[in-house]
C-alpha cells in the first residue's frame, strides 16, 4: 500500500511538471513563428550606421538586397562579403528592424604616413615605390601584411633572406593612422660557390664566366652580382643553355638550377645540373620557297649556317631575320621563314631547311613602352626592326625582344601582343624591368715589371638614359700613371654604328731602361660598324701630343737627341740630382701627331674570356702626316688560334707582328718606335731585347718586330677546378730590329765613354730571341693573375734577360 502512494505522488508530479511546460512550447512555437513570418516580410528600408567618408549611397550599391524585396538570409551574407571586399571597412553587421535593414558599419582608417625605420641598405624612396599603402589611402591589415611582403621580397633580392619587417600602427584623430615599417636588415646571404654537374666539354671556369652571378670574393662590396637571387638564376640558366646552343651542343639543356644554405648558414651554395648532349656539326643547308616571286637561289648569299661548320643555334636566328628582312625588302612583307632542323645521329649533323611562306596579314596599330622610368623611348623603340603600321612579323619582334635583353640595361624585357581596333591590326606592350647601370671598380696586384699596380674606374652603361656608355679610369704603378675618358654611342644616327671618343694622358718612367721619361696627351674619334657576321671595322682620326722628358746625363746620344740637343752632357750636382740646366735641353723634345687608321677584327672564339677552340684575327694601320709634326705609316697584325686537344687540356698558337716606316723625309721618332720585351718573348725584361747603344746600355727601339707563341694549357692535378688555378707550358720566340734613322745617325760613331768620334756602337741585330718555360694562372678575384718561368734559348749579347716574371695577364 505504502509503495502504490509512492508511485502515484510521483505519476502527479510527472503530470504537474508537463501542464507547466506546455505553456512555453506554445510560446517558442509562437516566436519561432513570428520570425519565419518576418524572415518571408517585405524590406522596405536600408538605413546605413557608422560611416563617416563613405556616402550613405555608396554603401547600399555593395548590398544585394534593395527595398521593396523580401528578407534572404543568403542575400545578407553575399551583401557581407561585398562590403568587406571593397577594403573600406574594419567591420560589418546588417540586421532587420521591423520592416527595416540596419547596415552598421566601421571604416577602416586613412593612412596619414608611411615610413621605415633601420633601413640602411635599401634607400627609402626605393622601398616607397615597392608598398602599395600610400599616403591618403585606405588601411587594411591584409595590405600592411602584403606590402611587408613586397618589402622582403626587395631584400631578398639583395640576398638578404634574413631581414624582417614587422608594420606598426600609430592611430591619431580623425580615423587616421600613421605606419611604420621597423625593418631588421640582417646579414647579406652571398654566394659561397657555383659548382656545375655534368659538363664535360666546358670546365666549370668557363661556365662561371658565362653567367652573371659570381662567387664571394674580395671586392664585393663594389658589385651585387656575388649576393644570391633567385631572378638571376633563372637568367643564368638561360644564358649556360645559349651558350651550349651557340658551340654545337643542339640538345643541351640545363636540367636544373639549385642553391642551398651552407651548414653554418652563411652563404649559398649554386649547383646547376647541365645535360650536354653529343656535339653536332651543321649537315646540308637549303632553302625551300613556296612562294613564286621568292626563288631560293636568289636568297643563298644570306646564308650564315654553312655545311660542315659547328652547329651554332644562334646562326639559324640570326640567318632567319636576316633572309626576312632580305624578302621584306624585295616588297614581301608578309613574308615568313621559319627554319626546319632534322637531325642525323649517326652522322652527328643537322641539316636544316629554311622554309619560306606567306604569313598573316597583320599589321602593327601601336608599341606601348611600360617600365622605363630611366631609359627613354628611343633606345627601345631603335631595337625594333618595325614601326607603327608595319607589317607584323613576329620573328622580327622575338628578336627586338633579345637585343633588348642583350643591351644588359634591364633585368627583364618582354613583348605581348594584344588585339587592336581591328581584326587585321595588333598592339604590342613592351613591358621592362629596369637595373643599375652603374659601376665602380678597382683592383691591385703586383708586377715584376712595374711593381705595385692598380687601377680604378666608374662606369655607367646608360648615360641619362640614352642608352650610352661611359667610362673614366685612373691606373698607375711606380713606372705608369694613366687617366682614361671614354664614351660610346651603340647606335650611332640610331643605325648599326657604333661611335666614339677617347681623352687620355699616360706618364710612362723608362729611365731604367732607356734613360727617360715620357708622357703622351691626346683623344681619339672612332667610328665603327659590322662587316659581316664576326667582322667588325672600326675607324678613327686621333690627335696627341708626345714629350719625352727627364732625360739622364748617362742617356745615349740618341735618346739626347730625341729630347731635342745631343750635346746634353750636364754632369749631377753635389747633392747627387740632376743638374737643372738639362732640363732647358728638352724644350724641344715634344711634338704632336694627327693620324687616321683603321681596325678589322673577325672573332670566330668559342668563350668570350677563356676560348678553348676558334680563331681570332685583327689587322691594323694608322697613316700619320695630316698635318702635325711627325709623318708615318704604321701597320700591325695578330691571328690567334685555339686547338682543343682534350676536353681539359688546350692548344693555344699566337702570331703578331708590326711596322712603321716614316715617309715625306721624316724620320720615325723614337717615341714612336716598338720597345719589346718580356711581355712579348718571356726570358726577357721590360724593353729587354731590340736595337740598343752598347756604350750606355739604353733600349732605343725599333720600327719592325714579330713574335709567335705556342702553348698548352691543362688543369693542375688534384686541384679543384672551381679554384681557378692552371697551368702551361710555352715556347716564344721573335724579334725587334730596325732602329729609326735618327738613332742611327746619332750613333753612327761613338766611342764606349758615349764622346763623339770612334768606333760604331749601336747594336741592331736582326736575331731571333726565343724562350721556353712554364706558366701558373689563377683566375683570382681581383682579375687574372700570371707567373712565368722561362730559359732562354737565344738571345743577342746586349740583350737583357729576366727568368721570372709575374704580374696580371691579358689572356690570348
Amino acid at each position: 500500500m505504502h509503495k502504490f502512494s509512492i508511485i502515484l505522488a510521483g505519476s502527479l508530479r510527472i503530470i504537474l511538471a508537463l501542464a507547466a511546460l506546455t505553456p512555453m512550447v506554445a510560446i517558442g512555437d509562437a516566436a519561432l513563428l513570428s520570425g519565419k513570418a518576418h524572415a518571408q516580410g517585405v524590406i522596405k528600408s536600408i538605413e546605413v550606421v557608422g560611416n563617416r567618408r563613405v556616402e550613405p549611397e555608396t554603401v547600399r550599391s555593395y548590398l544585394q538586397i534593395s527595398p521593396g524585396e523580401a528578407y534572404s538570409a543568403s542575400k545578407v551574407d553575399a551583401s557581407l562579403k561585398a562590403l568587406f571586399a571593397t577594403g573600406l571597412f574594419a567591420d560589418v553587421s546588417i540586421e532587420p528592424q521591423g520592416s527595416s535593414l540596419i547596415v552598421t558599419v566601421r571604416e577602416n582608417p586613412v593612412v596619414n604616413q608611411v615610413a621605415f625605420e633601420g633601413n640602411s641598405e635599401v634607400d627609402t624612396p626605393t622601398l616607397l615605390a615597392e608598398v602599395q599603402l600610400k599616403q591618403r589611402s585606405v588601411f587594411t591589415r591584409a595590405r600592411a601584411q602584403a606590402d611587408v611582403q613586397r618589402i622582403l621580397d626587395v631584400y631578398r633580392r639583395q640576398g638578404r633572406f634574413a631581414a624582417s619587417v614587422e608594420p606598426k600602427i600609430i592611430e591619431l584623430e580623425q580615423d587616421r593612422v600613421n605606419l611604420v615599417f621597423e625593418i631588421t636588415e640582417g646579414g647579406a646571404t652571398k654566394v659561397k660557390g657555383i659548382n656545375f654537374v655534368g659538363n664535360r666539354a666546358f670546365s666549370d671556369s668557363q661556365l662561371r664566366d658565362i653567367i652573371s652571378t659570381t662567387q664571394t670574393g674580395w671586392f664585393d662590396f663594389l658589385k651585387g652580382t656575388s649576393i644570391y637571387d633567385p631572378d638571376r638564376m633563372s637568367l643564368d640558366r638561360e644564358l649556360i643553355r645559349q651558350f651550349y646552343l651557340k658551340n654545337g651542343y643542339a640538345d643541351a639543356a640545363v636540367t636544373s638550377g639549385n642553391a642551398e644554405l651552407d651548414p653554418d648558414g652563411t652563404g649559398f651554395i649554386i649547383t646547376f645540373a647541365v645535360e650536354e648532349g653529343e656535339l653536332y656539326n651543321f649537315g646540308g643547308v637549303n632553302i625551300e620557297s613556296a612562294l613564286a616571286e621568292v626563288p631560293a637561289e636568289a636568297y643563298m648569299g644570306e646564308l650564315l649556317t654553312q655545311s660542315g661548320d659547328i652547329y651554332n643555334a644562334s646562326l639559324i636566328d640570326k640567318t632567319t631575320e636576316k633572309l626576312t628582312l632580305a624578302i621584306a625588302e624585295t616588297g614581301y612583307a608578309f613574308a615568313r621563314v621559319r627554319p626546319r632542323a632534322v637531325p642525323d645521329l649517326t652522322s652527328r649533323t643537322i641539316a636544316i631547311t629554311y622554309v619560306v611562306d606567306e604569313g598573316p596579314r597583320i599589321y602593327i596599330e601601336r608599341i606601348n613602352i611600360i617600365g622605363n622610368e630611366r631609359t627613354k623611348d628611343h633606345v627601345i623603340r631603335r631595337e625594333f626592326r618595325l614601326a607603327e603600321g608595319d607589317a607584323f612579323n613576329p620573328l622580327m619582334v622575338d628578336r627586338a625582344k633579345k637585343r633588348l635583353t642583350a643591351l644588359g640595361l634591364f633585368k627583364s624585357a618582354d613583348v605581348k601582343r594584344r588585339p587592336g581596333s581591328a581584326q587585321d591590326r595588333v598592339i604590342l606592350d613592351v613591358e621592362l624591368v629596369e637595373q643599375s647601370t652603374g659601376e665602380l671598380s678597382f683592383g691591385a696586384g703586383f708586377s715584376t715589371s712595374e711593381g705595385v699596380i692598380g687601377d680604378v674606374s666608374i662606369t655607367e652603361r646608360n648615360l641619362l638614359g640614352n642608352g650610352q656608355f661611359l667610362r673614366l679610369k685612373f691606373a698607375g704603378s711606380f713606372q705608369r700613371q694613366q687617366v682614361d675618358l671614354s664614351f660610346t654611342e651603340p647606335r650611332f644616327l640610331d643605325q648599326n654604328l657604333s661611335a666614339g671618343f677617347d681623352l687620355y694622358h699616360k706618364q710612362i718612367d723608362m729611365r731604367r731602361q732607356s734613360g727617360f721619361r715620357q708622357r703622351k696627351s691626346g683623344g681619339q674619334l672612332r667610328l665603327g660598324f659590322p662587316l659581316a657576321e664576326n667582322l667588325w671595322m672600326q675607324t678613327f682620326y686621333g690627335l696627341s701630343r708626345d714629350e719625352i722628358f727627364d732625360v739622364e746625363d748617362r742617356a745615349s746620344l740618341a735618346i739626347k737627341q730625341a729630347c731635342g740637343d745631343a750635346n746634353i752632357g750636364h754632369p749631377l750636382n753635389i747633392d747627387g740630382d740632376r743638374n737643372t740646366n738639362a732640363e732647358a735641353d728638352c724644350k724641344n723634345g715634344a711634338y704632336w701627331t694627327s693620324l687616321a687608321g683603321t681596325t678589322l677584327t673577325y672573332d670566330k672564339r668559342n668563350h668570350p674570356k677563356n676560348p678553348t677552340s676558334g680563331y681570332y684575327l685583327q689587322l691594323n694601320d694608322e697613316f700619320a702626316g695630316l698635318g702635325g709634326d711627325v709623318s708615318y705609316w704604321r701597320v700591325e697584325g695578330e691571328a690567334r688560334g685555339y686547338y682543343p686537344i682534350t676536353e681539359k687540356i688546350t692548344f693555344v698558337g699566337r702570331v703578331v707582328g708590326g711596322h712603321i716606316q716614316g715617309w715625306g723625309g721624316d724620320d720615325v721618332k723614337i717615341l714612336d718606335s716598338y720597345f719589346k720585351g718580356g711581355e712579348t718573348v718571356r726570358g726577357f725584361e721590360r724593353a729587354g731585347f731590340g736595337p740598343r747603344d752598347l756604350s750606355t746600355g739604353d733600349s732605343l727601339g725599333g720600327t719592325t718586330y714579330w713574335s709567335a707563341t705556342a702553348e698548352v694549357r691543362f688543369p693542375i692535378p688534384f686541384i679543384p677546378d672551381d679554384l681557378g688555378i692552371s697551368a702551361a707550358v710555352f715556347a716564344d720566340a721573335g724579334s725587334l730590329w730596325n732602329v729609326s734613322g735618327g738613332a742611327e745617325d746619332a750613333l753612327s760613331s761613338c766611342t764606349t765613354d758615349g764622346t763623339v768620334a770612334g768606333p760604331a756602337c749601336l747594336s741592331d741585330e736582326n736575331k731571333i730571341r726565343a724562350s721556353v718555360g712554364a706558366s701558373l694562372m689563377w683566375n683570382s678575384p681581383v682579375g687574372p693573375l700570371r707567373m712565368d718561368y722561362a730559359e732562354v734559348l737565344s738571345s743577342a749579347n746586349a740583350d737583357k734577360e729576366q727568368k721570372f716574371r709575374f704580374g696580371a695577364s691579358t689572356k690570348f
